[in-house]
């Protein structure tokens, strides 16, 4: 059970709240699960109760941020295999859409480097329906601070028999330097970006768009793809290949055999800045910001089927329909594009119509699909594909 060391709250309860109504009965709770009688506590407040003797916690949701932004400590090894469950069932890059993070700290998560915060717990556990985690302990924001600076004070004090010295003589001799000799010194590392080729417009750098705004995301200081390490592992050499052809740059290669999936990264600040400035991407969540597809692209058809061809790479997937008829069973491919950004969906949708298909958008809004074996088979001849494993679900 979650608990909060050094409060006295051994017991922690989640009471949803009705602005109407202040009596709350105590539901099975997502943390733990009890069931006690009623508890009466004010709208927007926390209270500290006891039942049957032993203190219990218990907010009615008004007060999230108070505890969702504390960070949750399971014991060791758990958050690796719990961030595990998660990846078995979305993608890196899709966890950290979900939490509105970067897919860099969900990798981090999994090492177990850092403490996952409550919040993305939760949004992880209700948007992939997985029960909470039991035998947690919730910890504040900044739990660690007070036991690393109370160690560093008595170790600066040992040493120098005073703790931080004079703020206002070191403020005074730094100005003096800076004015001096700081601000005119050359550093040769601080400021100097790595170049990177700079290629034209072109077939490769559409499809290249295509696969960033598929499985890709883009950080301030990387470019990252996130793909299936088993299903896409020819489509990433292809993929890596593509980028050291367009831009001249290495590319990292960070597998994750326990959760099936491999990141391509690539570091390099100015990349980030011809991909924003240059091809009209955007930095940070693609979902949030509902991301498209880049004008340059769209004004030229040849860009924007080879663009598709990327997109339905990454996001795509070729699935068999099966039925019976007459006591015969048959089964033939249908091709599905899943996005959670519309104006994505909408751009493959008309390119799809342009192309003589007969698309179908589905009711909910976050798949185009092709269905008959016809607009199928026209795809694959007008579009084609870069990615292997459609093939082979197409010959199977």
């Amino acid at each position: 059970m979650p608990k909060t060391s050094e409060r006295g709250v051994e017991k922690f309860i989640w009471c949803p709240h009705e602005e109407s109504n202040l009596d709350f009965s105590l539901r099975r709770a997502a943390l733990y699960p009890l069931s006690y009688g009623d508890v009466r506590f004010l709208y927007h407040k926390i209270a500290n109760i006891a039942i049957d003797g032993e203190r219990v916690r218990a907010y009615n949701g008004g007060m999230a941020e108070q505890v969702t932004s504390q960070r949750v400590a399971f014991p060791t090894g758990r958050q690796r295999k719990f961030i595990e469950e998660i990846l078995k069932r979305v993608s890196v890059q899709e966890a950290a859409e979900l939490c509105g993070l970067s897919p860099r700290t969900i990798r981090d998560w999994r090492r177990e480097k850092f403490l996952m915060n409550f919040r993305a717990l939760k949004t992880l556990c209700g948007k992939i329906h997985l029960s909470l985690p039991e035998n947690i302990e919730l910890k504040d924001r900044y739990w660690y601070v007070s036991n690393g600076s109370s160690a560093g004070g008595l170790a600066v004090f040992k040493k120098y028999g005073i703790v931080g010295g004079d703020p206002e003589h070191r403020k005074k001799k730094w100005q003096e330097w800076w004015e001096k000799i700081g601000r005119y010194r050359h550093h040769p590392i601080i400021g100097i970006s790595k170049p990177i080729h700079k290629p034209p417009f072109s077939l490769e750098l559409a499809e290249f768009v295509g696969i960033l705004l598929g499985d890709g995301g883009i950080s301030r200081n990387q470019i990252v793809v996130s793909l299936n390490s088993i299903e896409d592992a020819d489509y990433a050499k292809f993929v890596i290949a593509l980028i050291k052809k367009l831009f001249s740059v290495p590319v990292g290669i960070y597998l994750d055999k326990h959760a099936a999936v491999i990141d391509l990264v690539v570091s390099r600040v100015e990349l980030v800045r011809f991909c924003v400035e240059k091809l009209g991407l955007k930095v940070g969540n693609k979902v949030k910001q509902q991301v498209d597809i880049p004008g340059w692209i769209k004004r030229d058809k040849r860009y924007l089927i080879a663009c598709t061809r990327g997109l339905v790479d990454t996001d795509g997937s070729v699935f068999s329909h099966r039925y019976k008829v007459s006591g015969k069973w048959y089964t033939y491919p249908k091709l599905s594009f899943s996005n959670r950004s519309v104006p994505l969906l909408n751009g493959v949708f008309h390119t799809l119509v342009s192309l003589g298909t007969k698309p179908r958008m589905t009711k909910d809004r976050k798949d185009v699909r092709i269905e008959s074996q016809k607009d199928v088979k026209l795809y694959f001849e007008l579009v084609g594909t870069s990615n292997a494993k459609y093939l082979k679900k197409l010959r199977s």
